[in-house]
């Protein structure tokens, strides 16, 4: 309080707020008293009345409400903080209405009228104010609460978004690592080859760690590089195919495709006899995956759809449009909205 009246913006805002308060008084006074209109004497007497109650209730009941305020919040205590408002300001309303009665008959031997009239008056004038004062507390405190609110929403959004994606850089490397783990003992020209691919694809994954999103062309790229070492492994049984798709814009989340190209290995056969084939392609705005149905025998607890609940759970993060699973005719297909911008 020492350090607002020290500051000339304060005292500019009350003298601001003395002149609006005596402006209202003036008009109240006439509705208070038909008299006033015939009785210049009288009009003084009750205009003088009505300014010392406006000014002195307003400011009063102000001051109350900012010393409650600081110790209850309307947020947090609301019904605690309505009582004390209701007894402070009747309190304080009475106590001032009586003095001023007795100050005007005692000095100045005029009596202003009955105790009754005068406090069921300021009673209504203070809880005019009271009414008025309060409701933009509430309000500027429900703002504050709501812009906090959406604060600790984005920060948890965020730190979410990050945990999703930390979720694929050891996934990704683990299961590359034991492909070469096999791959070594075959053939070291094609492991020298593998491992030019995988750091050049472990290097897009590093470079998209920061990125919400990707172009597609980017994302495509990258899923044709981790396709050659998969070639590598399963040769002539997975058939690759990408349709349509040169110059096709749009974003996508990073490593989401190559999250669902791992899916179709992870969870369905591919031999000589059965061809694992994946197929992407564009339809309207939308990226479709799809592969071949032909589930391996894994136990529930193997498989428990992480990679696509992270996909997912991204896309909620980043798109008002959804991530969509279909399967029927013994395909698999996962429906991946692109992306313009990112909510």
């Amino acid at each position: 309080m020492i350090t607002y009246l020290k500051d000339p913006a304060f005292w500019k805002h009350q003298i601001k707020d003395l002149f609006l308060l005596f402006m209202i008084s003036i008009p109240f006074s006439y509705l208070t008293c038909s008299e006033c209109w015939e009785d210049s004497y009288l009009t003084k007497i009750n205009l003088s009345v009505n300014a010392i109650l406006w000014v002195f209730l307003a400011k009063g009941n102000g001051f109350i409400s900012f010393t409650i305020g600081t110790y209850v919040s309307w947020i947090k205590e609301p019904v605690k903080r309505l009582i004390y408002s209701l007894v402070g300001h009747t309190a304080y309303t009475v106590l001032f209405v009586v003095l001023v009665k007795l100050a005007f008959k005692h000095f100045l031997e005029i009596e202003i009228g009955s105790y009754a009239v005068l406090i069921l008056i300021s009673l209504g004038v203070s809880l005019l104010i009271t009414l008025i004062m309060h409701s933009r507390t509430f309000l500027m405190s429900w703002r504050e609460l709501s812009l906090e609110s959406e604060r600790i929403k984005k920060e948890a959004i965020s730190a979410k978004y990050e945990a999703l994606k930390n979720q694929v850089n050891p996934h990704f490397l683990f299961n590359s690592l034991n492909a070469l783990t096999n791959l070594v003992y075959e053939d070291a020209d094609l492991s020298a080859k593998f491992i030019k691919k995988l750091s050049e694809v472990y290097r897009y994954v590093l470079e998209t760690r920061e990125k919400e999103v990707v172009t597609l062309k980017e994302e495509l790229d990258f899923v044709k590089s981790y396709i050659f070492l998969q070639k590598i492994r399963h040769e002539d049984s997975l058939i690759f195919n990408i349709e349509n798709l040169d110059g096709s814009s749009g974003k996508v989340v990073p490593l989401a495709i190559q999250m669902l190209v791992e899916n179709a290995f992870k969870h369905n056969v591919i031999s000589d006899e059965e061809h694992l084939t994946i197929k992407i392609y564009k339809q309207a705005d939308d990226l479709i995956i799809e592969n071949t149905l032909q589930k391996k025998n894994i136990l529930k607890e193997e498989s428990s759809g992480v990679g696509l609940q992270n996909i997912k759970a991204r896309y909620e993060l980043l798109s008002e449009r959804k991530m969509t699973i279909e399967e029927d005719d013994g395909m698999f297909r996962v429906i991946l909205p692109l992306i313009d911008e990112v909510k």
